[in-house]
């Protein structure tokens, strides 16, 4: 009896003992620890390759290293490798990290068209895809596509000049020369489509464009390249304007054209108080075009955070690799020949010399310092 006393007493006390120990802070705190050191071990078996263009525009330079910064904050160890513009190079670099172990890999393509045995190769190796900032074309491998709103960047060009040339209230005829981007970049035919969309109804009435070229084949510049902007509009400049005739506007897709348009117009004296310098357009927000965006040389920029996309690349990363669907925000644009790309887009922001410092400065993407040229 004394023994069935004694072991009904030791029975009870394990039943009182255990829902004292469930809620014991204790017990919780060990229980979150473990599961944060179980997702830190998973995203830290984890490795992403990130495969850039090349290093000679900032822009590049400065998506890379913020989207790698992002990713090792989560915990993942990262892979960045730039191409130098060589296609061949870059497609050996993708075949790299995906024999490296890399499970994501984020390409921003040299030529969007021209790596689809490389994501065929990833398909194979179960290594999901994301387009940064440049569809991959062709290939029904790519799994998702982040970029900035690239017929928006168009858009905001395009009204620029509309507005500052105030061609909706009938001022004009005004001439005006067009630069696009890549032809191998499906980005630049956004940028320019949005640009033309805007500016169409006045080419030919208030807008001349006195050289004729108005395609985007006629328009296109080679890698994006300042040197390739510059020779381009040394020939139109000679071949249209030697008479005399006032250039007013220039359309120049991105901040490596723009540089290469204001050489070309220095060389022959735009810029003084007698031949004022037309308005010239840009995108990148590079440090060079700010300067010459506060000296009065260039008229504006397009300012694309590669901070904001970094952030959401990292998120779409993190979706991929928990076999989650990734947050997108278009599923119907962005056709690339063999599939609609899953895309998200962020918002781009015009910088002009009233706005750069609210713009740039204060949200800490540069310092003052920075743009001191």
């Amino acid at each position: 009896m004394k023994l069935w006393r004694k072991l009904l007493s030791i029975v009870m006390a394990s039943m009182i003992a255990v829902p004292f120990a469930g809620c014991s802070s204790g017990s919780t705190t060990q229980s979150s620890s473990a599961t944060t050191k179980t997702f830190q071990a998973q995203s830290s078996g984890q490795k992403v390759g990130i495969a850039m263009p090349e290093k000679t525009l900032q822009r590049w330079v400065q998506d890379g290293n913020n989207m790698k910064k992002v990713l090792e904050q989560k915990g993942y160890s990262c892979e960045l490798q730039y191409a130098n513009n060589d296609v061949n190079l870059q497609a050996q670099q993708c075949e790299n990290m995906i024999t490296n172990g890399c499970k994501v890999l984020v390409i921003a393509s040299i030529d969007g068209s021209s790596l689809s045995n490389v994501l065929q190769q990833a398909h194979q190796n179960n290594v999901k895809v994301i387009a940064y900032d440049r569809l991959l074309m062709n290939s029904p491998y790519v799994d998702y596509y982040a970029t900035f709103d690239n017929y928006q960047v168009g858009k905001l060009q395009g009204q620029y000049i509309v507005d500052k040339l105030d061609v909706k209230n009938g001022k004009g005829p005004f001439n005006i020369e067009l630069f696009a981007g890549a032809p191998d970049d499906n980005n630049a035919k956004y940028v320019f489509k949005g640009a033309m969309d805007v500016m169409k109804p006045y080419i030919g009435k208030s807008l001349i464009v006195k050289s004729g070229q108005t395609s985007f084949a006629q328009c296109s510049t080679e890698h994006w390249k300042t040197e390739v902007a510059q020779s381009r509009m040394d020939n139109l400049l000679s071949a249209n304007y030697a008479g005399g005739a006032k250039l007013d506007a220039v359309l120049a897709q991105n901040d490596a054209i723009a540089r290469g348009v204001l050489a070309a117009l220095k060389n022959i004296g735009y810029g003084s108080a007698q031949k004022p310098l037309p308005i010239i357009t840009g995108q990148d927000s590079e440090k060079s075009n700010v300067i010459s965006i506060k000296n009065g040389d260039i008229s504006m920029t397009i300012f694309k955070d590669t901070r904001t996309l970094a952030n959401k690349v990292a998120t779409m990363v993190d979706a991929v690799l928990q076999n989650k669907k990734a947050d997108v925000n278009d599923t119907k644009t962005y056709n690339n020949g063999a599939k609609v790309v899953p895309t998200y887009l962020c918002s781009p922001i015009v910088v002009t010399k009233e706005n750069y410092k609210k713009i740039l400065v204060d949200s800490g993407y540069y310092t003052e310092q920075d743009l001191a040229g």
